[in-house]
């Protein structure tokens, strides 16, 4: 098998090896990344989608319409947009030619035959302009699928189990997996089934352990095209070692539980602390609130808005027809509370949403 090529902002490589991954000299553990995309803030994920909203509409012009005048332009987008991109993992912690990505266009018009290539449809470098094109241009919605998918399946698949290890998580998953292939079958019979397959350039090499510079160990390097491949990697590789992330009962940020161990409060300053943990004070916290508060019909309309969520993200319903209903699920809440519905009346109608 050749070299797995040099990182670039769309085709990168990493290495895993036992249970962690390494990007550039930085060890994660498995699942590490993913908890971190998890957690992502609203602000940087706003920061994303406008950064690419604002590249989009150049990229298209300048590729459909040649004009050297504009790469400088193009260029200053495209960096925006690189700024935000390469602060995340994996990209902060790769060696990686910035030099060329952060001039890139302004580079191709300075050399008259790169351009022209460039800008010819069906030439392999204006094929991959535009590859480079369609996957920045989806990417916002693919990472936000991507997050709403995990969380999901962590909260309605995961949550509630007894254990926290690889065998588990395998049991959990082949739920997850099976219901979304039936409910693939019920509602696109004609389309593909539900898969977990992404595509991946693959190497084996003998590494030196970093946790144990005397030993070697096998790693697999990986090449992948674009992030959301890789994350899902990174979450499925970590569930099969035993690392999960797990949403703290406590703050409500995701933390990563490695193999056999089970809580769920995380290790972090815990809100309105200054020293004291979510572990620490977690317990306490959650035995005050007590999870009696939450009402039958609580429960029932939290069901319902998980299962109309479910829905929305596999695009079965659209975004307003998602918003009438979640409406109507809280108007059917309000009037169960009010007295105006029993829990079985309720529960009957939430189910016909």
């Amino acid at each position: 098998m050749s070299r797995i090529p040099k990182n670039e902002p769309d085709l990168f490589a990493v290495l895993f090896w036992r249970t962690h991954l390494l990007a550039g000299k930085r060890s994660y553990q498995l699942g590490e990344i993913t908890t971190e995309y998890l957690n992502l803030d609203s602000q940087t994920v706003r920061k994303l989608s406008e950064r690419v909203d604002e590249l989009v509409p150049v990229l298209h012009r300048i590729m459909d319409e040649p004009d050297k005048s504009l790469a400088v332009a193009v260029q200053k987008n495209l960096n925006a947009f690189y700024d935000v991109l390469f602060s995340l993992p994996p990209y902060r912690d790769l060696p990686m030619d910035f030099n060329g990505a952060y001039n890139m266009f302004p580079m191709l018009a300075s050399q008259t035959d790169k351009w022209s290539e460039a800008m010819t449809d069906g030439t392999e470098r204006n094929q991959q302009l535009r590859r480079m094109l369609e996957l920045y241009e989806a990417l916002p919605v693919r990472l936000d699928a991507f997050r709403n998918q995990v969380s999901l399946t962590l909260e309605l698949d995961f949550e509630d189990l007894p254990r926290r290890n690889g065998a588990a998580y395998g049991r959990a998953f082949a739920k997850y997996y099976q219901g979304m292939r039936s409910a693939g079958m019920f509602f696109s019979p004609d389309e593909e089934g539900f898969e977990q397959g992404f595509d991946a350039a693959i190497r084996f090499i003998p590494i030196r352990d970093t946790d144990n510079p005397e030993e070697i160990v096998i790693g697999e390097e990986t090449q992948f095209q674009d992030i959301v491949p890789f994350l899902y990697t990174d979450f499925y590789r970590g569930l099969i070692h035993g690392n999960a992330p797990r949403r703290c009962h406590n703050c409500g940020r995701y933390f990563l539980l490695t193999a056999g161990y089970n809580t769920c409060y995380c290790n972090n300053i815990a809100p309105g602390e200054t020293e004291r943990t979510c572990r620490k004070v977690g317990a306490h916290r959650k035995e005050a609130k007590g999870r009696a508060n939450r009402s039958p019909a609580k429960v029932e309309y939290d069901k319902a808005y998980l299962r109309l969520k479910q829905r929305k993200l596999r695009g079965k319903i659209t975004v307003d027809e998602w918003n009438t209903a979640v409406a109507k699920a809280q108007e059917l809440l309000e009037q169960s509370e009010q007295g105006k519905l029993t829990d079985e009346e309720l529960t009957q109608k939430l189910k016909e949403l």
